[in-house]
């Protein structure tokens, strides 16, 4: 822990001499200072001029990453029939219904992402209560309820992000490595910055972006400029 509070505080003393000119000065500091021993995620958090409270103005939605998120994607398909095949040939890590339902019942929520076909979503709605909360129920706005699961699946296993603000009015997603370099995290932030703005609630007045931050996942949150972005 000691080690981890004078590292933090090292990035801390150096981002406090830096002037950024531009959101890919921002993600090259933050590739170099990350300095754990593995490969760190890069994330973001966008603060939107929306309030949350009203559901009207929930900003959400998925984009495929130009450059995916660099980590492997455990996808459960909720799928019968043919289907049931479609989506084991897509790559689906978990496919069925009766017995998949029975072990979420059990509290079983192994897996990162779910898909399902609209006709079975009477019964997994049920499981609102234990997925709704970790933001795993499949959703027709984000995509993950389709009759192609087939597509669907291929985009979630290259690199497919679902986003929605939280209580606090707050978009918080990870788009890429520490491995990947600020090109291709600029490219990401891009275009999943353009898909949040491109959902903006109508009834959402004022700026609509107010803040980005962006950090590899054992770094400190760096702002950047929302104007340099998408």
């Amino acid at each position: 822990m000691v080690n981890a509070g004078k590292r933090i505080r090292k990035i801390q003393a150096a981002l406090e001499s830096e002037k950024f000119g531009s959101a890919k000065e921002v993600l090259e500091f933050v590739v170099k200072n990350a300095n754990a021993k593995f490969d760190e995620s890069v994330d973001l958090s966008v603060v939107l001029g929306i309030d949350a409270s009203k559901g009207e103005q929930t900003v959400r939605g998925s984009i495929l990453l130009p450059h995916g998120t660099g980590r492997k994607v455990r996808v459960l398909a909720f799928a019968t029939g043919d289907k049931e095949q479609e989506a084991k040939d897509a790559g689906a890590d978990f496919v069925g219904l009766e017995d998949l339902t029975e072990k979420i019942k059990g509290g079983w929520v192994d897996f990162d992402v779910a898909v399902s076909t609209p006709d079975l979503m009477v019964k997994v709605g049920k499981l609102a209560k234990v997925l709704g909360p970790r933001g795993l129920l499949p959703n027709k706005k984000v995509g993950t309820v389709s009759d192609n699961l087939a597509s669907i699946i291929t985009d979630l296993k290259k690199g497919r992000v679902s986003f929605r603000n939280d209580k606090g009015g707050v978009v918080h997603s990870g788009f890429g490595k520490v491995s990947f370099g600020a090109d291709k995290l600029l490219e990401n932030l891009e275009v999943l910055v353009k898909a949040i703005k491109q959902v903006r609630p109508a009834s959402s007045k004022g700026k609509f972006i107010k803040k980005i931050v962006v950090s590899s996942s054992m770094g400190v949150g760096v702002s950047l400029n929302p104007d340099e972005v998408a």
